[in-house]
């Protein structure tokens, strides 16, 4: 078995590193490959924005001629910059079972970040924020929503022998569509937008208008980071970019912003999950998969809240409640019967603890693992 730098030029070798997953989960119904092209647009450094401000190295280990496990490492230069660190992020892990496939991919990433003169691995965390984070260490059983990451069980083993230690949990929560959130939500939600120059709900009815609101969420997105940790703020392409992956799926009355003074200050995305028809199209749109994505566009039973949030200057305004009732307006009014509320990070427990109060259930987990390694 050999680990090595797959030659991004290579046609053979990218078709390699992106055809390893339908291998590795061939015995698994649960997992939900993502769509061929952006998958193939991660390792396109003329489409993938990333590549025009910070560099990756894609490994592949093989054995007798056959693909046994893979990883990226990324030299995220921009994240260094403004979070003053030297980390690599590590992504699209997938490996068989066996400890030292798992070892060799890991060990020959560390080099690759010594080289770059970086001195933390941290992970699993992709280019943008729409790749999901973390590794599935709970609710193996249920299928991921649409873009979350899943793997098999004995990933995390792999991952802790490797040397990495656990640094932080994200939960993702399931609504029953019947449930009932109290009238008094409602009520306060009301008032607060009746206020003058308070709070209001930004609503769209076309995928137009949301993209001409996309300088506005970015404006937002970046304005919030100041004085965070372990973000980075978008450019121009990478915003346009991100825009573009999530119009090919939305429906523009599933997204709700919130605004001040016509200005947004708060978020909540939902989706219609497609990942049924995904699985049955193995993540190809073309020529024909895009008909049986529409189609279970159109009928899902379950929709995914992606993605819910408010400037903390203006949680105290009761932004939190207008979240909380836009999403439940979401569920029912769309005909939902089952809702997926994904990625909430462990330390936001004053969500979390207000969100079981409505009846939600955390029933999976998503753990980032941090190693130390010696920077060049």
């Amino acid at each position: 078995m050999q680990v090595i730098a797959i030659d991004l030029s290579s046609k053979a070798q990218t078709r390699q590193f992106l055809e390893l997953p339908f291998w590795i989960y061939r015995d698994i119904p649960q997992w939900v490959p993502p769509l061929e092209m952006d998958a193939k647009r991660h390792l396109n450094t003329r489409a993938n924005p990333f590549f025009q401000h910070s560099t990756a190295q894609f490994l592949l280990a093989v054995r007798d001629g056959v693909p046994v496990g893979r990883l990226a490492v990324l030299n995220n230069r921009n994240y260094n910059a403004f979070n003053h660190e030297k980390t690599a992020h590590w992504f699209l892990y997938e490996c068989e079972d066996d400890p030292q496939t798992s070892r060799a991919l890991f060990d020959a990433g560390f080099d690759w970040a010594r080289a770059q003169g970086l001195d933390k691995v941290h992970g699993p965390k992709g280019f943008t924020a729409l790749d999901g984070l973390g590794l599935l260490v709970k609710g193996f059983e249920h299928r991921p929503a649409f873009g979350i990451p899943y793997n098999p069980s004995y990933y995390p083993a792999q991952v802790e022998a490797a040397g990495f230690v656990a640094d932080g949990d994200i939960v993702s929560g399931y609504l029953p569509g019947a449930a009932q959130f109290p009238q008094r939500l409602f009520d306060l939600a009301e008032k607060i937008q009746q206020r003058p120059g308070g709070l209001r709900i930004q609503r769209f009815t076309s995928r137009a208008q949301l993209r001409a609101f996309v300088p506005k969420l970015r404006a937002m997105y970046n304005g919030a980071l100041s004085g965070t940790q372990g973000n980075v703020p978008l450019t121009d392409d990478e915003a346009s970019a991100m825009a573009n992956q999530m119009l090919f799926f939305a429906d523009p009355k599933l997204i709700k912003i919130i605004t001040k003074n016509d200005e947004p200050v708060g978020f909540m995305f939902a989706y219609p999950d497609i990942g049924a028809a995904v699985q049955r199209q193995k993540g190809r749109v073309w020529p024909f998969g895009w008909m049986d994505m529409l189609m279970e566009f159109r009928r899902s039973k379950w929709v995914n809240v992606n993605g819910a949030g408010i400037l903390e200057q203006h949680r105290g305004m009761g932004g939190t409640a207008l979240l909380f009732t836009e999403m439940a307006k979401s569920v029912q009014e769309g005909g939902f019967e089952h809702c997926d509320i994904v990625q909430i990070g462990v330390e936001n427990d004053r969500m979390q603890r207000e969100l079981r109060d409505l009846g939600i259930e955390f029933y999976k987990t998503h753990r980032m693992y941090m190693k130390l390694v010696a920077g060049g």
